[in-house]
């Protein structure tokens, strides 16, 4: 950990994995402009990667699904823990709230979600400047009592906005209104909040009304005209119409609660200036930074799954030079995080190999870590099923016979284990050699891999394991050409 008497300010334009909690307490104060946060809603839903298979064509032949996360909270430990230290730290400014809704929801998930996000909150007030804004992004779920926690963390003279994002998809429903919007708080740290009035056009239903400049007398409005009739441009309200991505929008990028570009747009415009730092600590497939790119701002991303961080450095920023940072970058570093955080651990080495999503569910999954989908099926097997399992620590022959038993009974064309050294056994190549190979094109691959961090490193560029094209879980889309392992 940094010595937190004298924290480093992260390089601009770079991308951090990790909880965001962790990353942020070891930067400094007051050094970023804008904060828009959009954090899991507590919607206790399961939220999916949309695997779309591909032919050798590229035409979509099925899609498939793998878990990409679980929206829902629990009172668990880690809860506990949480809420009986807020309730202790006399200096937090979520002491109080934490305590009070303690009274009044009891040991329940939504006070587990609300004093995550309140330790979290009161990080981001900390880091930014005087002029700076925070946005958070919620649905009706729990907006009531995030407002009340931010009205406590940054005060209720510093609440800007409420507002509502409406769209046209989803949300339809028998017993309510169908739930067509979310919510966005918009607070400043001070009341010196750096802001910019976007504009927006107001249409005029006066059918004597042309274009040009009108004197009501108390100030001119110039009026314009477009296909859709004659209109002023007014100060933006708090209530935006603007379009969900569609399945067949060319900006989806597949990744489960994906925001519209345009939405990030409106925001960053409206709170900081060109050069100026944005950040986003849950930045799931970079929207928001990339918005931010796109309109010469400076950024930082933070997410806690390997697989968004790839997506991000891999497909948003391809070409660039992207320091990323949470993830080792030797084997030294490797052990560390194997013994350190073996979660952690098995999601990095997952998502090394292009294609694999890491499992969501990290125990009572028969050991396998990450699965993904070939572009095409085998030509001797029905499946195109692509499972991991990753062995940080010691591994045995019963290790490596359990594996390819998973591969046998979940009827997967490829299994690959991963490990941190390199697997030499005798035992474990006769198993492989046991379950054979299949055959894609004219190419041969075998069905049970053995891949490890130690090869991963002492090649460069890295070479994954050699086994059949993938699709991208973000994307769909075919992945990279695998380079064949030597």
């Amino acid at each position: 950990m940094a010595d937190r008497t004298s924290p480093k300010q992260p390089p601009e334009n770079s991308l951090h994995y990790g909880d965001c909690l962790d990353i942020v307490k070891e930067w400094p104060d007051e050094f970023v402009d804008l904060i828009y946060l959009d954090p899991p809603f507590n919607s206790k839903e399961d939220y999916n990667i949309t695997f779309r298979n591909k032919d050798s064509n590229g035409n979509s032949e099925h899609t498939s699904q793998a878990k990409a996360f679980t929206d829902t909270w629990k009172w668990d430990e880690a809860a506990i823990e949480r809420v009986a230290n807020l309730k202790k730290a006399a200096r937090h400014p979520a002491r109080d709230l934490i305590g009070g809704l303690h009274q009044i929801l009891g040991n329940s998930p939504m006070l587990a979600y609300i004093s995550y996000l309140a330790e979290r909150l009161a990080e981001f007030r900390r880091i930014l400047k005087p002029t700076g804004s925070l946005y958070l992004h919620c649905d009706p779920t729990a907006s009531h009592y995030l407002k009340v926690a931010l009205d406590t963390i940054f005060g209720v003279s510093n609440f800007r906005n409420e507002i509502i994002w409406h769209y046209k998809t989803g949300g339809a429903g028998k017993k309510q209104f169908a739930r067509k919007h979310d919510v966005i708080f918009f607070y400043g740290k001070t009341g010196n909040t750096k802001f910019f009035i976007p504009k927006q056009k107001s249409y005029t239903k006066s059918k004597s009304r042309r274009p040009g400049v009108v004197n009501y007398g108390q100030g001119e409005a110039e009026f314009f005209e477009d296909e859709c009739g004659v209109y002023n441009l007014v100060n933006m309200h708090d209530v935006w119409d603007i379009s969900y991505i569609g399945s067949t929008d060319p900006e989806r990028t597949g990744y489960p609660t994906q925001k519209p570009i345009k939405l990030l747009k409106r925001i960053i415009k409206a709170s900081s200036s060109e050069e100026d730092l944005v950040l986003d600590p849950f930045c799931g497939c970079g929207t928001t930074i990339d918005a931010a790119h796109q309109l010469n701002r400076k950024w930082l991303g933070i997410d806690i799954t390997p697989l968004a961080v790839n997506f991000m450095k891999d497909e948003r920023f391809s070409g660039m030079d992207v320091p990323v940072f949470g993830i080792p970058n030797d084997m030294a570093a490797a052990r560390k995080l194997a013994s350190d955080n073996p979660f952690d651990f098995e999601r990095w080495a997952v998502s090394l190999i292009r294609g694999l999503a890491p499992n969501e569910k990290q125990v009572g999954d028969g050991g396998i870590d990450g699965r993904g989908y070939l572009v095409n099926a085998p030509n001797n097997h029905n499946s195109e099923l692509v499972i991991a399992q990753v062995k940080g620590g010691r591994y045995t022959p019963d290790h490596v016979r359990s594996f390819a038993n998973e591969i046998t009974s979940r009827n997967a064309a490829v299994g690959v284990l991963i490990t941190l050294e390199k697997l030499t056994s005798a035992t474990a190549k006769s198993t492989a050699a046991e379950l054979g190979e299949i055959s894609v094109g004219a190419q041969n691959y075998p069905r049970l891999h053995f891949w490890s961090i130690e090869q991963y490193f002492e090649t460069s560029p890295a070479r994954p394991p050699w086994i059949p094209p993938m699709v991208n879980p973000l994307t769909g889309e075919v992945e990279k050409t695998q380079t064949r392992m030597l």
